[in-house]
């Protein structure tokens, strides 16, 4: 049914229906499925990602120790009342944090689109509801739309640190979280690729370079920035700010700056925050010697 952005949106607006129902058409004719299965199988999504959100709020922590108790202590200045950010954007933070320190912990987490980057949509997900109050199946509909934004960028370009480097992936997680906000705050199918476009430009050259090769350091700290990253998109399009790259170009550019990073910086730990004594010295510790001269 659609291929790109374009395609995406001119669907949504000659049906005048949203995002979200696209989506659930296109699965329905490429898998087979009924609608009630689509609709099932994304509620048992929904379901893990509220779960992971509320064990990591609870607080956890990795094996090795990079990571854990960051969603704790967000919750708790946030509970203080004199946060700088808003109480809206740094729960979505907070919340982001919390499903990437599970990931770490070795537990469960729905990657959307990989599980270095599964904290973004579900953090920026769970905030939303406290403000906005949306039914089950809006909140449902959200992981369709964002679902429908990564089937684009998965097809076009790559959700893989490893092919495009971190802007592939909390980038696109990003984009996909920006443009589900934006429908479900009532916004148009325009806006929402408005938003994922602006949201993806602000995430360009985002080089992947896990600390020890883990999807810890700075993994975890990458899905709160790109939480935060797309609630600002999201007001911006939704106040009418469009993107002057059109989003399938801004797709496409992502591609292409991927193809042209240096292996050092995707997802390899040889250069970056990876490569810096400190993050030897982790790494050294952790395995008891270090894995790269």
């Amino acid at each position: 049914m659609f291929k790109n952005v374009a395609e995406l949106v001119e669907l949504a607006e000659s049906k005048n229906v949203k995002i979200s129902e696209i989506m659930i058409q296109q699965e329905m004719l490429f898998t087979g499925r009924s609608r009630e299965e689509i609709l099932e199988k994304m509620e048992q999504n929904l379901v893990v990602m509220e779960k992971a959100v509320e064990r990591g709020l609870a607080g956890v922590h990795s094996p090795t120790g990079l990571t854990g108790g960051d969603a704790v202590l967000l919750q708790r200045y946030i509970e203080k009342g004199n946060m700088l950010s808003g109480h809206f954007l740094l729960d979505a933070v907070s919340k982001a944090v919390a499903t990437n320190e599970v990931n770490a912990a070795m537990g469960t987490i729905c990657a959307t689109p990989t599980a270095g980057s599964a904290g973004v949509v579900p953090g920026t997900l769970f905030a939303v509801k406290e403000k906005l109050n949306p039914t089950r199946m809006q909140m449902i509909e959200f992981l369709l739309t964002s679902g429908a934004f990564g089937f684009v960028v998965a097809n076009n370009a790559s959700i893989s640190g490893a092919a495009g480097g971190c802007q592939a992936e909390v980038g696109s997680a990003s984009g996909m979280a920006a443009a589900a906000i934006v429908e479900i705050a009532g916004g148009t199918p325009s806006q929402s690729a408005e938003a994922f476009a602006i949201t993806l430009k602000n995430m360009l050259g985002l080089v992947c370079d896990p600390v020890a090769g883990l999807v810890e350091v700075p993994c975890v700290k990458r899905n709160a920035m790109g939480a935060a990253n797309a609630m600002v998109a999201a007001d911006m399009a939704l106040a009418g700010i469009t993107s002057r790259i059109p989003c399938d170009e801004v797709i496409d550019a992502m591609y292409r700056i991927g193809q042209t990073m240096p292996s050092a910086l995707r997802e390899t730990a040889e250069g970056g925050l990876a490569a810096t004594p400190t993050g030897r010295e982790l790494e050294a510790k952790i395995f008891g010697v270090s894995l790269k001269k």
